[in-house]
């Protein structure tokens, strides 16, 4: 039970997820400190992550995005919730915030014992000629959201939207702005979307958005917006592509709003990022700081990053609240779980991704592909699932995964990202004892097999040979000739997995042999049976289905 101790002052800036969690958190704590929530908007709560699907109407009441109100602040934790008000800046020295009334322009200096700062992010808005133009939005808000909901019903001959960015917000937006009927072209800079994927994990994704008839334009950077003469916006690129729109959406990412700690002399990070310890508290000790503001540890690498989710901002709301009423408190990090749902699929991520393990320059990793069904293959509906795994060679630490498909994705990537953060092995992986029956998984779940392949790879049981390293290995191909017929292998020589054994004289033993079939698994019996009989054999790791699915 917490001593109490005397009443203090605790001044929160910014609410939404990190600063309404610490609020609500630390009432519950101390039920005589003094909490005030000053908020620049009109919402204190509200779940930023559904405006997308508010734009297209899947979530069509604006209330439901409402989580908390003031009214509700008030009257069931006693917080004074002051909605319309900005904290302009910081007196350290003084502990007193400069408060101004949005509506009149009124200023005043309030004073604090303890101070927590959850100013959130804003969106990146590049100094290009004609940002401000009518028809061109962002979304972050909810009266972003209700603006574009607006310009749509006022703009209803429209059918033209350009979506400038493919993350989260940008694909969110690109799947509703389809579901309302609009022609919709999306503009990525990098060479992919989703960026923190590995490049051939979001190959299928640009494939399924091209299939739902989106334009998809990757390496190519927007230089300026301007009026035609139809009155439609034309989005003008770097390459002299011109493409018309009667609607822009700007989601370009977002960078930490980092003004006010900047005012009071805060650390900054590495990343651009408020300078936080493991209790969330900056430089000065009587200032926290949480959320998409706040760099924060890496627990995969060991790095700083910047990490704009829900989930770790709530988390640390309550950690800082718990500091703030005498607990010790520690916030273990991230690991940048994330998920996204488009045209009735999944993809989902947790951990490092490879193109970071190379930024890194780490070389102890090992990955493997595979391709389970989300349930057992004879109750209807089975649904494949490709997976990505990545994980040490040196003792099997799990270091990140990735997957893609229509169901179950969502479960194995949690059954992962729980494992990583407990720092555990693929060898725990396999062993996990998880829920079974057949209109859910398998006996040996798509997780499980995952952690069955990754332990054999180190075990030497089945080395792995990959498609993107050149080699001069023998390639021999296991499957049927019908499938073969329907996808060659250049150069590979057939012999199909249930004639290998009464063909062996035909393999040349002064060869390294590469083996591949659809997905790896016969493949795999196919390496057992060469190694015990004298080759030198390696598995080509999610065999034709991993070409495939890079090559879209």
């Amino acid at each position: 039970m917490i001593e109490k101790g005397p009443e203090m002052k605790v001044m929160i800036v910014g609410g939404v997820a990190g600063g309404a969690s610490c609020a609500a958190r630390l009432r519950r704590l101390d039920e005589r400190a003094e909490i005030v929530m000053i908020e620049r908007g009109p919402y204190v709560s509200y779940a930023n992550c559904g405006l997308p699907y508010h734009v297209g109407g899947v979530i069509e009441d604006e209330a439901s995005l409402l989580i908390a109100n003031p009214q509700l602040f008030r009257d069931q934790f006693a917080i004074d919730v002051r909605t319309h008000t900005e904290a302009i800046s910081i007196e350290a020295k003084a502990k007193t915030v400069t408060l101004r009334d949005v509506t009149t322009g009124a200023e005043r200096a309030e004073a604090y014992d303890k101070l927590v700062l959850s100013p959130g992010a804003v969106s990146v808005r590049p100094p290009l000629p004609g940002l401000d133009l009518p028809g061109i939005f962002h979304v972050r808000t909810v009266p972003d959201a209700r603006a574009i909901r607006t310009w749509l019903a006022a703009n209803a001959k429209g059918k033209r939207a350009v979506v400038i960015g493919g993350g989260f917000i940008g694909l969110e937006m690109v799947e509703n702005l389809v579901h309302r009927g609009l022609d919709t072209t999306l503009i990525e800079m990098a060479d992919q979307i989703l960026v923190p994927l590995d490049v051939e994990q979001a190959r299928p994704v640009e494939a399924l958005l091209r299939q739902h008839g989106v334009t998809v334009v990757l390496g190519e950077g927007v230089t300026g917006f301007a009026t035609n003469p139809s009155g439609a916006i034309d989005v003008a690129t770097k390459s002299g592509t011109v493409y018309a729109a009667d609607i822009v959406i700007l989601a370009l990412g977002v960078r930490p709003d980092t003004a006010l700690a900047k005012s009071a002399g805060l650390a900054i990070g590495d990343r651009g990022g408020i300078k936080v310890d493991a209790h969330l508290r900056t430089s000065d000790p009587d200032i926290y700081a949480v959320g998409d503001a706040v760099e924060v540890r890496d627990i995969v690498t060991g790095t700083d990053t910047l990490l704009a989710l829900a989930g770790p901002a709530n988390r640390q709301g309550r950690i800082a609240a718990d500091n703030i009423a005498g607990r010790s408190a520690t916030f273990r990090g991230v690991q940048g779980s994330a998920i996204i749902g488009l045209f009735g699929t999944t993809v989902a991520w947790t951990g490092a991704s490879e193109k970071t393990l190379r930024r890194l320059g780490r070389d102890d990793y090992e990955k493997i592909y595979l391709y389970p069904n989300h349930h057992a293959r004879y109750y209807p509906g089975a649904k494949t699932i490709s997976m990505k795994l990545l994980f040490a060679k040196s003792d099997g630490r799990i270091l990140g995964a990735q997957a893609y498909g229509e169901d179950g994705v969502d479960r194995r990537i949690d059954v992962i990202a729980t494992l990583i953060q407990k720092g555990g092995t693929v060898y725990d992986l396999e062993e996990a004892e998880l829920c079974y029956a057949p209109q859910y998984g398998s006996a040996k779940d798509a997780a499980n097999f995952a952690g069955m392949i990754a332990a054999n790879v180190l075990r030497n049981d089945m080395p792995l040979a990959h498609w993107s390293v050149d080699h001069t290995s023998l390639l021999l191909d296991v499957r049927e000739p019908s499938e073969i017929a329907d996808y060659a292998v250049p150069g590979a020589l057939s012999i199909p997995l249930k004639q290998l054994r009464a063909r062996l004289s035909e393999i040349p033993r002064n060869r390294d042999i590469a083996v591949i079939c659809r997905s790896g698994q016969r493949a795999y019996l196919a390496t057992r049976i060469l190694l015990q009989n004298g080759f030198t054999a390696r598995t080509l790791s999610g065999g034709v289905l991993a070409v495939q699915q890079s090559a879209h």
